[in-house]
């Protein structure tokens, strides 16, 4: 591995026991097209695992659906036995259709399979966090989550999940799972141009939660705006730079998982979103939402 030369931006979060850097790794990327099959370049992905935990990242975010079953079997490669500060966070909840699709999976029977083949893909005795997908492709969709995160939660005390989450999820159902049982963290698109969280960062941030931004980029299509790329050009920087900055200046309880297959790019995230934002940057980049 190489030697760390870059200082992670953000400092570290606590979810429940574990501390965790703010900026972390999403595994997504990792798989083929469309989250399909294995990597072009094999070798590549690996390298990027282990560059991650090279650079002091401790919080890796993956899904036995990515693939399905590639990333979680390319981490197991690249990086076990895993350092003991090293956290892997998983998903449950959907799986993978051969079109390529995110049909949902939540019976109780699905859910406790899927925990099982986490915990054989990654090759682990616990389960450090798993959320729980909800919605579908759309975006979140209304209805009660009990019956699943019941689930999860009878395999948290059965010994093989540390910690719960939930992804994808509407207010009303965060607030549900709440009701069941303590999660950690919340995982929802969000990004500069996509505020409709903004009162739920705020509400867990006073919780201790932490907020996960999917998509913080724009997701398959990347973020365009006019203000993005004036302050871009004002600290002749990138803009997704800029845009990964000002999540992690947003609220303290906001962690980043940006995804790529390239060494190179993950050094430029690392170090794009160390930029200071001014109070000037960060008022014009707030009015991107409005």
């Amino acid at each position: 591995m190489s030697t760390p030369s870059l200082s992670l931006p953000g400092g570290t979060w606590t979810l429940g026991d574990l501390t965790v850097t703010r900026f972390g790794y999403g595994a997504m990327q990792l798989a083929g097209p469309w989250v399909m099959g294995p990597p072009t370049d094999r070798e590549g992905a690996l390298a990027v695992l282990r560059e991650a935990v090279a650079l002091g990242i401790t919080h890796i975010d993956t899904s036995d659906a990515y693939g399905p079953r590639v990333t979680n079997e390319l981490i197991r490669e690249a990086l076990h036995p895993y350092p003991e500060s090293l956290h892997i966070v998983t998903k449950v909840g959907a799986t993978r259709d051969e079109q390529g699709g995110w049909p949902t999976a939540r019976r109780p029977e699905d859910l406790r399979r899927q925990v099982h083949d986490n915990l054989k893909s990654l090759r682990l005795d616990v389960l450090d966090l798993v959320n729980l997908r909800l919605g579908n492709a759309e975006g979140p969709q209304p209805g009660s989550l009990a019956e699943a995160f019941e689930t999860l939660v009878e395999l948290q005390q059965q010994g093989l999940i540390r910690h719960l989450g939930i992804s994808n999820a509407t207010e009303e159902q965060v607030a549900e799972a709440q009701s069941i049982a303590p999660i950690v963290c919340v995982q929802n698109m969000y990004n500069l141009a996509h505020r409709h969280d903004d009162k739920l960062i705020d509400r867990l941030a006073t919780d201790g939660v932490a907020y996960v931004p999917f998509f913080p980029l724009g997701g398959f299509t990347p973020l365009q705006s006019s203000a993005l790329s004036a302050v871009a050009a004002r600290l002749e920087a990138p803009q997704m730079s800029v845009a990964l900055a000002w999540l992690l200046q947003r609220s303290p309880n906001i962690l980043l998982i940006p995804g790529t297959s390239s060494t190179a790019h993950l050094r430029q995230n690392i170090a794009g979103a160390g930029l200071s934002l001014s109070h000037e940057d960060l008022t014009e980049l707030d009015d991107i939402s409005r």
